[in-house]
C-alpha cells in the first residue's frame, strides 16, 4: 500500500515504505495455529459430554479460542499492518497504531547520524534495528526494518544529497568533463630571488 500522496508536501516524493519485517508475526501465526488445534481438540472432547453440558462447553470452548486469536493473531497482525516507516526525499516518517495513532517526522536535515544493529537471527531474515540520531535527545531506534541495510545507505544518501556520490565513469571515447582543482593553500613555485 503506498503512502498516500495528499500527505506529501509539494515535490516530496516516496523513497522507501515499508511495515516492519515479517518476523514479528511468527509467534502469532504460531499461537494461531495452537489455539485453533487444541480449539479443536477440546469441541471433540465436548461433544462427548452428556446433554445440556456439550453445548456449555462447545460455546465455551468457541468463546475463549476466539478471544485468544484476536488477541494472540488478529491484535498483533493489525499492529503490523498499520505500522509504516517511510523515507522520502525531504523526511523520514513513522506512524504506527490503529485506535491510538502516533507518528514521528525528521526532517532528513536534522539528521545527524544513520546506524543499523542486527543479530545473527535478524541476519537470517534480513532485518535489523534502525538507529537515527538527530537534534533529539536520546537515539531513535526502529525495529524490524526489512533491508536494514539498505535502507540505511538509501537514508545516508538522501541526507547527504551530494551529486558527486553518484559518479559513473565516462563511456571510453567520451570527453571527460571535470574541473581544475583549486590551489591547495602553497603559492606556486615561480622565479623566486636567492
Amino acid at each position: 500500500m503506498a503512502y498516500p500522496d495528499d500527505l506529501l508536501s509539494e515535490n516530496e516524493h516516496v523513497v522507501v515504505h515499508s511495515h516492519p519485517h515479517f518476523k514479528m508475526l511468527i509467534f502469532p501465526f504460531l499461537a494461531l495455529i495452537v489455539t485453533l488445534g487444541v480449539g479443536i481438540w477440546l469441541g471433540i472432547l465436548a461433544k462427548d459430554a452428556t446433554a445440556p453440558w456439550d453445548l456449555i462447553s462447545l460455546i465455551a470452548v468457541g468463546a475463549v479460542g476466539l478471544g485468544l486469536v484476536v488477541w494472540l493473531f488478529l491484535a498483533p497482525f493489525v499492529r503490523w499492518r498499520t505500522t509504516h516507516f517511510i523515507v522520502t526525499t525531504d523526511r523520514l516518517i513513522a506512524r504506527e497504531g490503529v485506535l491510538k495513532r502516533t507518528g514521528i517526522d525528521i526532517p532528513l536535515s536534522r539528521i545527524n547520524s544513520v546506524q543499523f544493529e542486527h543479530g545473527l537471527l535478524d541476519r537470517v531474515f534480513g532485518c535489523g534495528t534502525l538507529v537515527i540520531e538527530s537534534a533529539s535527545d536520546e537515539p531513535l531506534k526502529f525495529d524490524d526494518i526489512p533491508k536494514v541495510e539498505r535502507v540505511h545507505t538509501v537514508i545516508y544518501r538522501e541526507v547527504n544529497d551530494n551529486p558527486y556520490d553518484d559518479f559513473a565513469p565516462p563511456a571510453p571515447g567520451a570527453p571527460q568533463q571535470t574541473e581544475p582543482l583549486p590551489p591547495q593553500g602553497h603559492p606556486p613555485r615561480g622565479n623566486r630571488r636567492r
